[in-house]
């Protein structure tokens, strides 16, 4: 009896993971809701008599409320307008070689000479074009709004810092902060204070606080516990611990923010003239746009350009730490030179304004000449449009198309020349699961999961894709990767967009942003590899990353609009613009990082300069290189809404639509979907860095 018990016992068993469980049901509901979706079309379209009244109810809500509150924000509002137009006219009164004077002394102060003769040429650009009136009104609003922010920002983050208890529920408000379109709160704003410059004020006041918050706490938190034990030990009073001690050493973490929240207070210049700023260079970037002049939409978009990198050099340049070593032009510019510089540009504005009291600016040159530019690049696209149509149209057939209807529905005479027959869809089901056999068999069970989910959302297309599979999937990756809340939070989180009506806004969200970080990672992540090998394209790279990080999204439309007109490529085109520099510089910064005694080891052992990158760079780069994906996928979500005005039908044209008519209720749902992907995104992201090992996942 114990020789068949013992043969029993040490006979091989099939061990079934438990996560696959989860997995082998889904499938199962998978290809039911296929088979059924012909039978059943709510599976694929969502009835709108399913859909709940939330937007109607909020706007319910916001009515009332904004009938009894609504005065006190105007009287505020004409609080805010009177310091808001002095600035404006004040610095609009500044002369003009008063102005320059004092910005080069802040150049040579904060970074060198280099940045002072910048400096000069960018406002000498400025003032030749004929800008110099409209970007003193710009900077007026940011000096304004910059303040705000810092202060509040300030005080939340110390109060963050100080009570960790509610550090989740600010963390919270801050990621909403950041994610929502500015669009969307911009709606109750409109409501509450009325157009005018004062709801661009505080909506780039609302905008840019969050960068301070952060790093405020951020700061805070770095502080050596031997230094504050220190200033304890000297007999430091609480107050004076904290003003004294811990506020100068976190100081250089927070200037960062400051210089963060410096340009995001710029970036929102084009949103305050939409909803009644008045005449500054946003103005002037939207009117030449919503007038397809491209030659006034380049000049004034590259004012925006020229503002914000000078901000951001000066502002950086103040927050970077002094070094120890004796510098020419740090040393000679003390701060007595340079208070006694900017007391020489006081003086040179009241003498200019004393001998001179009319305004004398140049004649703007350039923009005397912009109908000249404006018919030379029609004519240049007018001259190569069939190559630009080429671009879009192989682009769209390609690639936009059938990620959107699937392989199913781009397959047909019309679209693609042929249609696809009962052969040829078996003949892709082979290859779809030959690759997930083979991606099992070389790099486990998960990697299988992916290539079957993308083969079936390839045929089927985001579209064409049954809801429930949808959601449900999205659940139950998000809780396997980051744990069963964040799939709870997935599962509720598609399922109010569902019930709102707006599946198909956010479907069409999700595709476009899905190829938008694709192809930004495929070609941005070529660029960074080649740009760790090479020293020279490193430094090509690195000023066009600097302006393209730089620039308001507005002008990242301007050259997609000029070549491809209105539609989805446009937006494509602009997303792709914005969202491409965090994986040039995150797997540049992950390979040029990678320890130099394991790259050593691995290429004594005979490795080849390919095998060295695939199997020893990139993966202990990875971490990296991921949170450069998370960093992606966030700029594609932030241009969702500014991409809405080039003609995509997606959450952002649902924000950009509920502006119009003051919908709260849709904007405020809209903005909040986009807010929830993002922070969707963000967490998985971050999960999966968190849980990932450097050796591929073989079956575990």
């Amino acid at each position: 009896m114990t020789a068949p018990a013992a043969s029993f016992r040490s006979s091989p068993r099939v061990a079934i993971e438990p996560a696959l469980l989860p997995w082998y049901a889904f499938i199962v509901l998978t290809a039911l809701c296929l088979v059924l979706k012909a039978d059943f079309p709510w599976l694929v379209t969502f009835p709108k008599e399913w859909t709940l009244p939330f937007a109607p109810a909020i706007n319910l809500v916001t009515d009332t409320v904004v009938t009894v509150v609504q005065p006190a924000f105007r009287a505020l509002s004409a609080v805010l307008d009177a310091p808001m137009r002095g600035a404006r006219l004040v610095l609009v009164w500044l002369p003009w070689p008063a102005v320059m004077l004092a910005v080069a002394a802040l150049a040579l102060k904060s970074s060198g000479i280099r940045l002072a003769v910048f400096a000069v040429l960018a406002l000498a650009y400025i003032l030749f074009a004929g800008y110099w009136p409209q970007s003193m009104s710009t900077l007026s609003l940011v000096l304004l709004a910059v303040p705000i922010s810092v202060v509040l920002g300030f005080w939340l983050g110390v109060l963050g810092h100080g009570r960790p208890g509610l550090r989740p529920a600010l963390l919270g408000a801050l990621d909403l902060m950041q994610t929502v379109p500015a669009f969307a709160y911009l709606i109750p704003l409109l409501l509450l204070f009325g157009f005018g410059p004062v709801v661009g004020l505080i909506a780039s006041a609302i905008y840019a606080t969050p960068p301070m918050v952060r790093n405020t706490m951020l700061g805070l938190d770095r502080v050596p516990s031997d230094i504050s034990e220190a200033g304890l030990m000297s007999g430091c009073t609480r107050r004076q611990q904290f003003w004294q001690v811990e506020v100068p050493t976190a100081l250089p973490q927070m200037l960062v923010g400051f210089n963060q929240t410096t340009m995001a207070a710029l970036s929102m210049v084009i949103v305050a003239a939409i909803i009644g700023g008045f005449e500054d260079i946003g103005w002037e970037v939207l009117s030449s746009m919503r007038k397809a002049e491209f030659g006034q939409s380049i000049l004034s978009g590259l004012v925006i350009a020229l503002l914000a990198i000078l901000v951001d050099r000066l502002t950086i340049g103040f927050a970077r730490e002094r070094p120890t070593g004796p510098t020419a032009a740090m040393t000679w510019m003390t701060g007595r030179r340079l208070a006694m510089f900017l007391f020489l540009a006081a003086v040179l504005a009241i003498a200019i304004r004393v001998l001179w009291p009319v305004e004398t600016l140049p004649a703007g040159g350039l923009r005397m000449q912009v109908g000249g530019v404006n018919q030379w690049l029609l004519g240049l696209v007018r001259d190569y449009a069939w190559f630009f149509d080429d671009i879009r149209n192989s682009v769209l057939y390609c690639l936009l198309l059938p990620l959107r209807i699937g392989i199913s529905g781009a397959a047909t005479p019309a679209l693609w020349g042929f249609a696809l027959s009962p052969p040829m869809t078996a003949g892709y089901c082979a290859l779809i699961l030959g690759v997930a056999a083979l991606s099992a068999h070389r790099f486990g069970w998960r990697a299988a999961v992916a290539a079957l989910a993308a083969g079936l959302v390839l045929f089927t297309g985001f579209l064409g894709l049954p809801w429930p599979v949808f959601i449900l999937g999205i659940a139950l990756l998000a809780a396997q990767v980051a744990g069963i809340r964040l799939g709870l939070f997935a599962l509720a989180g598609f399922t109010l967009i569902l019930v709102n009506g707006l599946w198909p806004q956010l479907i069409q969200s999700l595709y476009l942003c899905t190829l938008a970080v694709l192809l930004c990672l495929i070609i941005g992540g070529a660029l960074g590899v080649w740009a760790a090998y090479s020293d020279r394209v490193s430094r090509i790279l690195k000023p066009i990353c600097d302006a393209l990080q730089t620039m308001p999204q507005f002008v990242f439309l301007i050259p997609a609009l000029m070549f491809f007109k209105v539609g989805e490529f446009t937006a494509l085109i602009a997303i792709m613009l914005y969202a491409i520099v965090p994986p040039i510089r995150y797997v540049e910064h992950g390979l040029r990082h990678v320890r130099v005694d394991v790259v050593e080891a691995v290429e004594q052992m005979g490795a080849t300069p390919a095998q060295t990158l695939l199997q020893a760079k990139l993966p202990l780069a990875l971490p990296v290189v991921m949170l450069g994906l998370n960093q992606t996928i966030m700029a594609a979500l932030s241009m969702l809404a500014i991409a809405a005005l080039v003609g995509t039908r997606d959450l952002g044209q649902a924000v950009y639509v509920a502006l119009g008519k003051a919908d709260a209720g849709m904007g405020l749902i809209a903005g909040l979907s986009i807010a929830f992907l993002a922070i969707l995104a963000d967490r998985m992201v971050a999960g999966w860095v968190g849980g990932r090992t450097l050796v591929p996942d073989r079956g575990a």
